[in-house]
């Protein structure tokens, strides 16, 4: 949808208008592909390499974009974002104002369009839920547009507390479904269909991406190249879940299927206690055709409790931290 000025998609030469074809050498046909492969480089240093079909040329080209220990530190990394590439956002239209909400008490009417809040751009709906569930009983300046005039609202979005405990922000309205064929020009869609056996394929591959890039994380954070923070606990489980149903059936349900796989591939690391632990001692039990001394089954024990204690103690603390 655009390119942040000076950012390190323009510096590198994408242009609006030009389709990512792949990443660092894997096709990529949706926005869901470029995000994965863009977050397997998390913490690395090197060249980032995307292949595109500009717009204005029938010719792919690729850019090389230099990355130094890429978002390495950072909490909930969008290289996407970071990039300088502004994705297509459905807008903030406001479809119903309930009666009684803190929407209506500010003055806010179905139909209008959210432009800014404090003066910062409102990219599009998602970016508008944000900021409203981040500033509970703060009073916020909202800039809507109503017809063809632009209006100064104060809106205070009241506090409300979740079934795990979490305090968010909440004005009583909702979005005007607008479909992508809508906003998107008809050059720039692509259909993509599957039945019940095409599909069998393809969720595979997704599936084994999502476990490849799950297993280098846990890599990447032992090797200190990506932040220990980036461990989410329940609570932020449970915030990520209530924002992906909000958005619609289909995207909570790939939420579920990526912590599915999250919580799949965990049980299976080496570690005593967890289905892997057991593989392990299995496969040593089949190499060295004797069984795993009980003292050690043992010391492993206490070993494999340890970790996942300090794990679960780690997650949360991080979790307690992002509500700080």
């Amino acid at each position: 949808n655009g390119i942040s000025e000076n950012s390190l998609a323009d510096r590198a030469g994408l242009q609006v208008g030009d389709e990512i074809l792949a990443v660092d050498g894997e096709e990529t046909i949706i926005w869901q592909q470029v995000s994965l492969q863009m977050l397997n480089r998390l913490g690395e240093t090197g060249e980032l390499v995307l292949t595109v079909d500009p717009e204005a040329s029938s010719t792919t080209r690729d850019i090389t974009i230099p990355i130094q220990a890429w978002l390495g530190n950072e909490i909930e990394p969008d290289p996407v974002t970071d990039l300088g590439i502004v994705r297509l956002e459905i807008p903030a239209l406001i479809a119903e104002v309930f009666t009684g909400g803190r929407g209506e008490e500010g003055g806010l009417q179905a139909g209008d369009e959210i432009i800014s809040v404090n003066d910062e751009p409102i990219l599009g709906w998602s970016h508008w839920v944000k900021v409203i569930r981040s500033n509970p009983e703060l009073a916020l300046d909202v800039i809507v547009k109503r017809g063809e005039s632009e209006i100064g609202l104060v809106i205070r979005p009241e506090l409300q507390r979740l079934r795990d405990g979490a305090l968010i922000g909440s004005i009583g309205a909702s979005a005007q479904v607008i479909s992508m064929s809508e906003i998107v020009r008809p050059e720039m869609q692509r259909h993509i269909s599957f039945n019940a056996f095409t599909a069998i394929r393809p969720a595979l591959q997704d599936t084994w991406d999502n476990s490849v890039f799950v297993l280098d994380s846990v890599k990447k954070m032992v090797m200190g190249l990506i932040s220990y923070r980036n461990i989410n606990g329940p609570i932020t489980i449970a915030q990520v879940a209530g924002e992906t149903a909000s958005y619609g059936i289909e995207v909570y349900l790939g939420f579920l299927a990526l912590l599915s796989i999250c919580l799949g591939v965990f049980n299976l690391l080496p570690i005593p206690m967890l289905d892997g632990g057991h593989l392990f001692y299995y496969t040593v039990e089949a190499i060295t055709r004797r069984p795993v001394p009980e003292r050690v089954q043992a010391w492993g024990l206490q070993l494999g409790l340890s970790l996942i204690f300090g794990i679960m103690v780690l997650a949360i603390y991080n979790d307690i931290n992002r509500l700080l």
